[in-house]
């Protein structure tokens, strides 16, 4: 998931000291400095009471939930190695045996992260990063189809003062038609009231660009129908290659939370998020995400 990052190299440590890495989207939305750090994370997403889909209204409901641990190693000011996707899921949908319990390892993405700007002075960053996810992951629980795929984003950070705005934008590019294509857009708004609370919001916008070709697959899940009947895509963390996914091409979510500085090399953070797209044309009901962000 994400290369984390919320604070960089020595030579400009002191001007992006108070630097806040955003919580929800990890895999995709990052802090624009190169840094060192590892980033745990654990995750609470619950699933809506039914979806809509090809076939009419679809019961789901229950929950997943998330355990990944990403780092970032910063190979010199400018560049680091990040690694954005990991860790496991755990999957308890109430409507059984449509929807099955399993569990088991989300694929695994890394890359390079690269600042373009980075300007202490003005508190100015901006950074590429590409990363490359790996269809190492369980079938059970999505993950493992298609031949990977790449990520392509552009991350930008302004400091003024205490206040911290970020945002983040990029497409998923897969390596084969069975996966869909997508963009997103991220951003971020945080305010220091103390190094113990700073409250924050974050707002993510996910696009289809293309869809998959819905063939039959995660089996273990609705018999394996739901890239042939699901009319959404699965946001940050799931590809389902759904062929009807331009039904709902749009998949949009709000978050609000706060971060809290334990130790001087301590964050810990707790983001609520919530879909503003009907709830049912997506696999979120609500979300929350605690991370913890150990730098080095």
């Amino acid at each position: 998931m994400p290369g984390i990052t919320t604070t960089p190299t020595s030579s400009t440590s002191d001007a992006f000291a108070n630097a806040r890495r955003p919580i929800t989207n990890p895999t995709l939305f990052d802090l624009a400095l190169p840094a060192t750090n590892i980033h745990p994370i654990v995750m609470f997403h619950r699933l809506p009471d039914f979806v809509q889909t090809t076939a009419g209204p679809v019961a789901m409901g229950g929950d997943v939930q998330v355990y990944a641990l990403q780092f970032e190693i910063a190979l010199s000011e400018r560049l680091s190695l990040v690694a954005t996707k990991d860790g496991y899921v755990d999957i308890h949908p109430d409507t059984t045996p449509l929807w099955s319990d399993q569990s088991g390892f989300a694929n695994l993405g890394a890359g390079f992260k690269y600042a373009f700007i980075l300007d202490p002075a003005a508190g100015n960053a901006l950074s590429g990063t590409m990363t490359f996810e790996l269809p190492t992951g369980n079938h059970d629980v999505f993950q493992g189809e298609g031949k990977g795929g790449v990520n392509l984003i552009l991350s930008g950070l302004k400091m003024i003062g205490d206040w911290e705005f970020a945002g983040g934008a990029g497409v998923q590019i897969p390596f084969s038609k069975q996966q869909s294509t997508s963009s997103l857009v991220s951003a971020h708004a945080s305010y220091e009231v103390c190094k113990y609370f700073t409250p924050l919001v974050e707002l993510n916008w996910y696009h289809i660009l293309d869809t998959g070709d819905g063939r039959r697959n995660f089996f273990s899940q609705a018999g394996g129908l739901v890239p042939v009947i699901a009319q959404f895509e699965g946001g940050d963390l799931l590809n389902f290659g759904a062929r009807n996914a331009f039904a709902n091409r749009d998949f949009v979510t709000a978050a609000v939370g706060f971060r809290s500085r334990l130790f001087d090399h301590v964050d810990a953070g707790l983001a609520y998020e919530l879909p503003l797209t009907s709830e049912e044309n997506g696999i979120m009901k609500d979300r929350i995400t605690v991370d913890l962000v150990w730098r080095f």
